[in-house]
């Protein structure tokens, strides 16, 4: 009973009357539960002392405190949600489904990707942020516990503490956790290397604490007669973080300089500056230790003044420097480490959301913050699915089961009849949510149906599945293109009564890039039987190289003569679309000078007689025009884009006569380019330039 009411006066501190009885009403449920001792599992209510050490708001301890698994089998189960509120009972599910989900496996030590998707799904899965923070209490509480499971299970729990919670403590700028994480899985791990490290450690603890003490007084005087307010205090370096770095550096731990380490904060930047060459005036440093993140900052944006200290004594002491409002975003904003220690890459949304939690830390007490803040937007716009054997697939959210068959490989995409979701047979627009998982059923051969590509159908939600559909569509289309140009070939050829050609200079005269291409394009009635049978029946043809490349395209009045006169005006009928290379023919009208025509339009072979005197000779010109394509490049958001775009047009010679960019909430913008190109094969070329930028997520032309 003593005990209990111990508990229970250090969870009630600091909390009002009011909150006091809440707490008061949930440990009054735990009280219930019958005592076993043989039970090895974390208690709530010792999660909730973990947890209290971290100044955490009223329902984030209640939640805790509710979260046992014991909690679940009382005999009548606690309306949580009637005595508590909604966001209790939610971060009671939440935790509850955290300490029962396992996925993992000791494969995924050596795929980082893997470890990275299970990381976010369990993330994204959470509905409210708060509830992750509990969790890692949770494997705080079962790591102290470890002890007395199998040799195998505490390698297995200590190696997915480090490859997924310490990860998480870390991403969420719970110092403090993430250290306690590393550490404790580490002695399970490395038991040797850990002794060792902290063997070292310990036969120096007081001497480096009276070296540190020592530095302090001493900077703390020296700032205080020159007038700078500082707080400067001890920084702790712990074993699995030392043990990397000797690993890292490939030194023993007499060789590493930053084992006693200081932090100091001031009020302003010339402060920093000011501090720095004091610490370098009063003690000896080492040029090649000293770092000013601040004139340089980090690619997270993490600033501070690093540098190396020599004490009377020999011994080395980091020193760190930094005004208050740098600390606050390395602790509380975007920077917080994360991606430095980890290797990832920023994510606005994990960042927010996270900034959010680490607030609420250190300003408990806040109801309209942590009401507002913590519905979990992390990865909101991925879903996280697994294979049958376990593989984790990163998808876009809405992604429908043949989303994930095309993510898996192309051919089980095309190949796919059917799908089996958590073991129950699912339709092909089933839209997968995060933590199922998925068996495809196929056919042995099997193609892709056109009702897929049907945005309004529901079939594909992924760019990438969807290019994938739409790429086979387009390769049998090709094969039935070359296998018709091959028909209307062999045709002519006999109609005409002429040998075979050679196809390579057919592809040639008619500037097609292959054989294969220039079928192709007779199939596709790129190049008409009347220009082939005008090919081959007018002589001469080959030399005036009167074919050009047979794809349409806007042309301008420079593209032609007329009677060998350049500059005369002309427009191109619409009723037969000439392009260069075709045969063509002048008709004069009445208002809009020269139209050109094809020499085979059925409007010219209809001409009444009298109407003839009207058509005059033209031919191609030589001269290159330039046609105005607007294309629509949507990226993510960065000071850089318009200029890398920009810089990348500059190289390929393009101009631009029109930009606008537009951004949106979700940190993407949209660009819109209007641009001058002279053919679909430059807009080609410079659409896959851009689209190698790395911001560029979609780079198309507009339709």
């Amino acid at each position: 009973m003593k005990k209990s009411n111990e508990t229970s006066g250090l969870l009630c501190d600091g909390f009002s009357a009011a909150d006091s009885s809440q707490i008061q009403k949930a440990l009054s449920i735990i009280a219930q539960i019958p005592e076993d001792p043989g039970y090895d599992r974390p208690k709530g209510i010792e999660v909730a002392a973990i947890l209290k050490g971290f100044n955490v708001d009223l329902k984030t301890l209640l939640a805790a405190i509710l979260s046992d698994s014991r909690v679940s089998k009382l005999d009548p189960k606690p309306d949580i949600k009637g005595l508590f509120g909604d966001t209790v009972a939610a971060l009671v599910k939440d935790v509850n489904w955290l300490n029962t989900f396992s996925i993992y496996s000791l494969d995924m030590a050596d795929k980082p990707s893997q470890a990275e998707n299970l990381r976010r799904m369990l993330l994204s899965m959470t509905e409210d942020v708060r509830s992750v923070l509990i969790k890692l209490a949770f494997r705080v509480k079962r790591l102290q516990l470890l002890a007395r499971e199998s040799c195998e299970m505490r390698g297995f729990i200590a190696q997915e503490t480090l490859d997924i919670y310490a990860p998480i403590a870390n991403r969420m700028g719970i110092h403090q956790l993430k250290w306690q994480l590393e550490d404790m899985a580490f002695r399970y791990l490395k038991p040797q290397a850990y002794q060792q490290i902290a063997k070292s450690l310990a036969d120096k603890r007081a001497e480096r604490e009276q070296t540190i003490g020592r530095f302090i007084q001493l900077l703390q005087e020296i700032l205080t007669q020159e007038g700078i307010p500082a707080e400067i205090t001890g920084r702790p370096k712990h074993i699995y973080s030392i043990w990397k770095k000797m690993q890292w550096k490939h030194v023993g731990i007499d060789e590493l300089h930053d084992l006693l380490a200081v932090r100091v904060m001031v009020d302003n930047l010339s402060a920093c500056y000011a501090v720095l060459g004091f610490v370098h005036a009063t003690w000896q440093y080492i040029p090649k230790e000293f770092d000013d993140y601040i004139a340089n900052p980090k690619e997270n944006g993490y600033q501070s003044l690093h540098t190396v200290i020599l004490d009377p004594d020999g011994k080395c002491i980091e020193v760190q420097i930094r005004t208050r409002k740098m600390h606050e975003y390395a602790e509380l904003g975007v920077a917080a480490h994360w991606s430095y220690k980890e290797g990832g890459k920023h994510n606005a949304a994990v960042e927010k959301s996270i900034a959010s939690l680490r607030k609420l830390l250190a300003e408990r007490g806040n109801e309209e913050l942590s009401q507002a803040s913590f519905h979990n937007e992390l990865f909101s716009d991925r879903v996280y699915v697994l294979t049958p054997k376990g593989l984790l697939l990163d998808l876009v959210k809405g992604s429908t089961v043949l989303d994930f068959a095309y993510a898996v490989h192309t051919e089980i995409g095309h190949r796919c009849r059917g799908a089996k979701v958590n073991g129950r047979i699912v339709p092909l627009t089933y839209p997968l949510k995060s933590g199922e998982r998925v068996e495809i059923l196929t056919v042995k051969e099997g193609a892709p149906n056109r009702n897929w590509i049907d945005p309004n159908l529901g079939y594909l939600k992924s760019a990438m599945a969807i290019s994938k559909v739409k790429s086979w569509f387009k390769n049998q289309q090709q094969n039935q293109n070359i296998a018709a140009g091959k028909v209307v070939l062999d045709q002519e050829v006999q109609r005409l009564g002429i040998k075979p050609p050679n196809l390579t200079v057919l592809a040639k005269q008619f500037k097609q890039a292959s054989t294969d291409k220039f079928l192709e394009a007779l199939g596709r009635s790129d190049i008409s039987p009347a220009q082939l049978a005008a090919y081959f029946k007018i002589p001469g043809f080959e030399e005036k190289k009167l074919f050009g490349k047979p794809f349409k395209k806007k042309l301008t009045p420079s593209s032609v003569s007329v009677n060998g006169v350049d500059n005369v005006l002309t427009h191109f009928a619409s009723c037969c679309s000439p392009v260069p290379g075709d045969p063509v023919i002048g008709y004069i009208s009445h208002k809009k000078g020269v139209t050109v025509h094809r020499l085979d339009c059925p409007n010219i072979l209809g001409l009444s007689p009298e109407k003839h005197v009207r058509l005059v000779p033209v031919s191609w010109g030589a001269g290159k025009s330039s046609h105005s394509v607007t294309i629509v490049i949507k990226a993510y958001s960065t000071q850089t884009l318009m200029p890398d775009v920009m810089h990348v047009l500059a190289q390929a010679k393009i101009h631009t006569t029109h930009a606008n960019m537009e951004t949106h909430p979700d940190f993407s913008s949209t660009l819109k380019l209007t641009i001058q190109v002279e053919n679909a094969d430059r807009l080609s070329q410079v659409l896959g330039k851009l689209s190698c930028i790395p911001e560029v997520i979609d780079v198309k032309r507009k339709t």
